[in-house]
């Protein structure tokens, strides 16, 4: 088994085919939407390769260390996360063709007008030790 990362993104990622952004959709297209990635986590977790997933707001701040003994110094002059990452996935399975199988599923939400959104996922492999051994 291998765990993955699926990344749905505000923006970043190539166009998706049905490219209207999500706070251009009615509340009905909205509920549809979530409906359709709690069933798919609901299947993924009935069948053991669902990890965890989360839906992210658009708030958020970099942070790192401004040295011993001084504040945290946040933000700064570059693209955020905030802008750019909607939501992930994390799923546990047998190969990455079954990673990609579950990512372009993923990819058929329905959007705008109820239509699949056809969006770009980024699939990320998990660092493991097994990979590690073998670089």
């Amino acid at each position: 088994m291998a765990k993955y990362l699926l990344l749905k993104h505000y923006r970043g990622a190539p166009a998706s085919v049905n490219d209207v952004p999500m706070e251009q959709w009615t509340p009905e297209e909205i509920s549809a939407h979530m409906q359709y990635m709690r069933d798919f986590a609901a299947r993924l977790a009935g069948t053991g390769e669902l990890v965890d997933h989360q839906a992210l707001l658009p708030e958020g701040t970099f942070v790192r260390s401004d040295g011993e003994g001084r504040p945290p110094v946040t933000d700064g002059p570059f693209a955020e996360t905030k802008d750019l990452i909607a939501g992930w996935m994390v799923i546990d399975v047998e190969s990455y063709e079954r990673a990609v199988e579950l990512a372009g599923e993923l990819s058929a939400a329905p959007g705008a007008g109820g239509e699949p959104i056809h969006e770009w996922l980024e699939l990320r492999p998990f660092m493991s030790e097994r990979l590690l051994a073998t670089e």
